[in-house]
C-alpha cells in the first residue's frame, strides 16, 4: 500500500494542491469498452438508490498535472494509483469504511480498468465506482456529463436485482484531475428527459470548468470546488453520509469540509471556501 503524499498550501481562505445534443442512450459506453461486471440495459428497481462514481486515475503522462511520484501517478495501474489504491483512494478508503460493504470487484479490458460495487450497511443504497484508465480522462469526463444529463443510461445486476447506474443513478460523481482545464468538449449536454439529478464533482476548479457544460435547470450540484484541491476519498465519503441521511446541501458541504480540513490540516473556513455547494 502506498501512502499519499500531498503538498498543500493554505493561504488565508485559499487552498492550493500540487499534484492534483445527442439522443438518449439506452446502453453504457462502459459496456462497449469491455465487460464490466454484469451490465445490462433493461428496467431497473427504482426503489433502490445508486451512487455512481467515475474516477479518472491520476496520470503523470496523459494529464496536465504537476507530476506526482511515479508509483502513484501511473494511470494504467489502479492498485497503486493516487485516486484509487492509495491510502485515501476510493478503493482503499471505502473498503475500510464501516458504512459500506464491498460486494463485488470486476476487472475490465477497456477504458474502465476496474469496477467496485458496494452496499451501504444500513440504507438501501449501492455505490458503483469505476476506475478509468488515466489516458481516457476525456472519455471519463464525457461519460460523467452524459450520465448526469440522462444521455447515457445503464443498469447493473447485483444481489439478484437490477439497479440503475449512469443516468439511472440518483447521484453522479466525478473524482480526479479536472481535464477540462486541458481539453475542450464539443458535445452538448442538454437533458432530454428533464429528470433532476445530483452531482458531486471533486476536481480542481470544478464549478468554473464544469458549470458551462451543465444544465442548471435539472442538475443539483451537491458539492464542487472553487479552487485547486486534492480529490481524495474522505470528502466524498462524508458527503455521501449526509446525502443518505437526507441532509441539505449546506449540511453535506459542512461534513465534506470537516473531513477535508481534518485530513489536509487546514481550517474549516478554508475548506468550506474550497468545497462549495449549489449554483
Amino acid at each position: 500500500m502506498v501512502k499519499i503524499l500531498s503538498v498543500i498550501l493554505v493561504l488565508g481562505s485559499t487552498i492550493l494542491c500540487l499534484g492534483c445534443d445527442q439522443a438518449t442512450a439506452t446502453y453504457s459506453r462502459l459496456a462497449t469498452n469491455g465487460p464490466v461486471g454484469d451490465s445490462v440495459a433493461q428496467p431497473y428497481d427504482s426503489t433502490t438508490r445508486t451512487i455512481h462514481v467515475l474516477v479518472a486515475l491520476c496520470d503523470n503522462i496523459y494529464q496536465g498535472i504537476v507530476p506526482v511520484p511515479k508509483a502513484i501517478g501511473n494511470g494504467q495501474d489502479p492498485a497503486n494509483n493516487l485516486y484509487w489504491g492509495c491510502e485515501y483512494g476510493i478503493k482503499t478508503y471505502f473498503n475500510r469504511s464501516k458504512d459500506w460493504k464491498l460486494l463485488k470487484r470486476n476487472k475490465a479490458n477497456g477504458a474502465v480498468l476496474e469496477r467496485l460495487i458496494y452496499k451501504h450497511t444500513s440504507a438501501n443504497y449501492y455505490l458503483v465506482a469505476d476506475a478509468y484508465d488515466g489516458k481516457e480522462i476525456k472519455l471519463c469526463t464525457t461519460d460523467f456529463l452524459q450520465g448526469l444529463h440522462g444521455q447515457l443510461k445503464d443498469t447493473l445486476k447485483v444481489d439478484h436485482k437490477t439497479i440503475g447506474i449512469a443516468g439511472n443513478a440518483t447521484v453522479n460523481a466525478y473524482i480526479g484531475h479536472d481535464g477540462l482545464m486541458d481539453f475542450q468538449l464539443s458535445q452538448h449536454f442538454k437533458n432530454p428527459d428533464h429528470q433532476k439529478r445530483n452531482a458531486i464533482i471533486l476536481a480542481c476548479y470544478s464549478k468554473k470548468y464544469f458549470s458551462p457544460h451543465i444544465d442548471k435547470e435539472t442538475v443539483n450540484p451537491i458539492l464542487w470546488t472553487s479552487h485547486l484541491m486534492c480529490p481524495e476519498a474522505y470528502s466524498l465519503h462524508d458527503a455521501l453520509t449526509g446525502y443518505i441521511n437526507g441532509e441539505s446541501n449546506e449540511q453535506i458541504q459542512e461534513r465534506a469540509a470537516k473531513a477535508y480540513a481534518k485530513h489536509q490540516k487546514c481550517s474549516l473556513r478554508a475548506a468550506k471556501n474550497l468545497l462549495i455547494t449549489n449554483w
